[in-house]
């Protein structure tokens, strides 16, 4: 799955205050993700490191705004367009619509900055469309079917399919930014201004800049959905089990499974995923068994685990909110190949367990595929469902299925500023 690696949360800052070298780079993000199907956490760290920070910030803001809004922002446009322009200058017309409908820069200083990074040939087709879509202000963008547009066909199908009319309340819930979400150490208290969540999460807005929060350097929480602190906390593992985090990176449930005082070995394949692990654990002064290797394919010297994490690679279309890159870097021919490889590293996990030990598998997608039809292979392996029980979801009960798993939903605490959609259940072995 995306790295949600503990960074700063994009600036609130007004677009406004952006310069040339922040749309510039916008531009860059956009055709990284949607020409190259490139990943904009990945595209953003390939960003020249003498981009200001500001610049930096602002350049994800307009892109992360464009990824979210991409099929009502080509509506508006559409009108204005007699062909299809090059892809830089829709990428430039996209990014200019989205300042002047969604994030509230000036008309003089969008339409300016926008014209100023397009090829030359098309500078005059930017500033008209601009210019009138300026004129129309975020009023354009009324009457129309965000929800539709802005979901790739296959996801909305498969969605409405599982969910029914749910699928509505999902796609505006992953259409706002989320807020930022961190798991205290033991001891440690909640930076001032955090809500504190039933399941014992600390919600802070989206929007606030992690590295100025007190206590960030010292190690006292790292940044972790809510909901991706659950599948840790569903295993209930005990002082001084010996338990294996397969698919370990970037380290959030580790560190759960740690604080809670279990010997931990952390596996994981990427090599530069595990080093982002080793320094988050550094930072948190904690200590694990770190492993490179393929999780489907492990060999300990000693297996027999009391407990395992199986938080398996998948389409992570339950991240959306987060990563609004993933809908249009995954396909609906992803999601079987991504089933069968969960399939496997069950089956392997399953050989890595004693009697009697217990197994968490979950996933961060809302695809069925990779979540509850696994239920029925489980039970080939020898694994039996551990029903989770409603006072382990506490303030969350509507994630509990009728079948003993969890199951949340982008639309789930929307009051609160919504959750991650995540996949979890749990085995014991015969």
């Amino acid at each position: 799955m995306p790295d949600p690696r503990p960074a700063s949360t994009p600036s609130t800052r007004p677009a406004s205050a952006a310069g040339m070298p922040a749309r510039q780079a916008a531009l860059a993000l956009l055709a990284a993700v949607m020409e190259r199907r490139r990943p904009l956490e990945e595209a953003l760290d390939a960003l020249p490191g003498t981009l200001a920070p500001r610049d930096r910030s602002a350049a994800h803001r307009i892109a992360a705004t464009v990824l979210r809004r991409a099929g009502s922002l080509d509506a508006v446009l559409e009108p204005f367009l007699r062909r299809e322009p090059p892809p830089v200058v829709r990428a430039a017309l996209r990014a200019g619509a989205a300042e002047l409908l969604l994030l509230g820069t000036p008309a003089h200083a969008a339409v300016a900055a926008t014209v100023a990074v397009v090829p030359n040939p098309f500078a005059g087709l930017v500033n008209a469309v601009l210019r009138k879509l300026a004129t129309e202000g975020p009023a354009a963008l009324e009457g129309l079917d965000a929800e539709r547009l802005d979901t790739p066909p296959w996801l909305w199908t498969a969605w409405h399919a599982a969910y029914g009319l749910a699928v509505r309340a999902m796609v505006r819930a992953q259409a706002a930014p989320a807020p930022l979400d961190l798991t205290l150490a033991p001891g440690a208290t909640a930076p001032e201004g955090a809500e504190m969540l039933p399941t014992g999460s600390a919600r802070l807005p989206a929007g606030t800049l992690l590295a100025d929060l007190p206590g960030f350097a010292d190690g006292a929480f790292w940044v972790q959905d809510a909901a991706a602190a659950l599948p840790a906390k569903l295993l209930r593992v005990q002082a001084g089990e010996r338990v294996a985090d397969l698919c370990a990176a970037p380290g959030g449930k580790t560190a759960q499974l740690l604080a809670a005082g279990a010997r931990v070995t952390a596996v994981e394949r990427d090599a530069r995923r595990l080093g982002r692990l080793r320094e988050n654990l550094a930072r948190l002064k904690l200590e694990a068994t770190l492993v490179q290797a393929d999780a489907a394919s492990w060999s300990p010297a000693e297996a027999g685990y009391d407990a395992i994490l199986l938080d398996a690679p998948c389409t992570a279309t339950g991240i959306i909110r987060r990563h609004p890159d993933i809908p249009h870097l995954k396909r609906a021919a992803d999601i079987a190949p991504m089933a069968e490889a969960q399939a496997r590293l069950l089956a392997h996990a399953a050989t890595l367990l004693r009697p009697g030990g217990r197994i968490v598998f979950a996933t961060c997608s809302l695809q069925p595929e990779e979540g509850e039809a696994h239920l029925s292979r489980a039970a080939s392996l020898g694994l039996t469902l551990d029903p989770i029980r409603p006072e382990e979801l506490p303030g969350l009960e509507a994630a509990l299925t009728t079948a003993g798993t969890l199951r949340t939903r982008p639309d789930m605490w929307a009051e609160r500023g919504g959750i991650d959609g995540f996949f979890a259940a749990r085995f014991v072995k015969r």
